[in-house]
């Protein structure tokens, strides 16, 4: 059975009925240990369904949901064809309804508490559907402050965060780092191979995290590198 189909078979009929653990349902949660693999396969649906909730608020945090969003969503989630109706009625019921997105934060926030590569991927899939058409309106930006700080981060990680999401030539490879200017090289050789150890592929698979966040994790290292590479020709280090 697909992620997909895992999600939709545990959701229904109860998808805003609670909070996440509810929407698994304790008849899922024993099937699951009878399978031996309630980790991973608790863990990757509880984060789906997460995802599917803040991505549709974050689509209607300015109002308005837009076909550019719609697809920027399906960019981040690989979704089969044979789910797309699916999938597309749960984000659907997502973004209409009335409930806020705080409990569902919190509640991913713990799941993987310890473990911030995941939440901060997450974040990057947001502002993957928030820039879609072309602007991050404010209120999706304040948004994504607010789905940030539940996540645990402080202003300074949530500028990094933001600052993969601008021009490259616009960018600060210090404030993708998460270092000041005037930082060592020492200082910015450890930032960096910090974040590299944290966003590796082999540890978000370990994680249990579905494989479009693996992706953007990829993506996210890419970016890291160029920015480390920037500040060695800027400053003529080997």
């Amino acid at each position: 059975m697909s992620i997909w189909s895992k999600v939709i078979s545990r959701t229904t009929g109860a998808l805003f009925g609670g909070a996440i653990g509810t929407l698994l349902g304790r008849a899922d949660r024993r099937k699951v240990d009878r399978e031996g693999d309630r980790g991973d396969a608790t863990k990757e649906v509880a984060f789906t369904i997460g995802v599917v909730v803040l991505g549709a608020k974050m689509a209607k945090a300015d109002g308005v949901v837009t076909r550019d969003e719609v697809r920027a969503f399906r960019e981040v989630f690989h979704v089969p064809p044979e789910e797309l109706k699916n999938v597309g009625r749960v984000f659907d019921m997502a973004r209409r309804d009335a409930a806020g997105y705080e409990p569902y934060a919190r509640q991913i926030a713990r799941l993987f508490v310890g473990n911030a590569a995941v939440l901060e991927d997450l974040l990057h899939g947001l502002f993957h559907i928030a820039k879609a058409d072309g602007v991050i309106h404010p209120a999706e930006l304040a948004y994504l402050e607010g789905v940030a700080e539940l996540f645990g981060f402080d202003g300074p990680a949530f500028q990094r965060i933001r600052a993969h999401h601008t021009p490259p030539d616009a960018s600060d490879p210090y404030v993708i780092l998460g270092v000041a200017h005037d930082a060592g090289d020492n200082e910015v050789r450890r930032a960096y191979r910090r974040l590299i150890r944290e966003h590796h592929p082999d540890r978000l698979i370990a994680q249990g995290v579905p494989q479009e966040f693996v992706d953007l994790g990829s993506q996210k290292m890419a970016h890291i590198n160029e920015a480390y590479e920037r500040i060695r020709r800027q400053r003529g280090v080997p």
